[in-house]
């Protein structure tokens, strides 16, 4: 009994350890992105808040489908535009790019919620 009770606290050990190491490696990587590219990361961190902010007018009734769907359409052109930039830079963008991309965002974002 002693024996298979030392097994089953091995097998759950081993597996809470696999577990958090994947966990780790995962948190790992999304940081390390986030270091190399933190510009992109704004601009994405925006459009992700921007597209919530329009999930909620539509439910709270102050936005229609119609109007929410013109809004996504924006955004995601935004989003377009960001990786096009991305592309041509070596993965990254510039700060006048970012100043741009911010600028999109500026007016969609003051469309939501009128």
């Amino acid at each position: 009994m002693l024996k298979s009770l030392r097994t089953v606290l091995t097998v759950a050990a081993v597996t809470m350890s696999l577990a958090g190491l994947t966990t780790t490696a995962l948190a790992d990587t999304d940081t390390q992105w986030q270091k190399n590219h933190p510009r992109r990361e704004q601009v994405n961190n925006r459009l992700a808040n921007q597209n919530k902010r329009i999930h909620r007018e539509v439910k709270q009734g102050d936005l229609s489908k119609a109007q929410a769907a013109k809004l996504h359409k924006a955004d995601h052109q935004i989003r377009k535009e960001e990786r096009i930039m991305a592309s041509q830079n070596g993965g990254h963008i510039t700060k006048a790019e970012q100043k741009v991309l911010n600028q999109q965002e500026n007016k969609v974002s003051q469309q939501i919620g009128k």
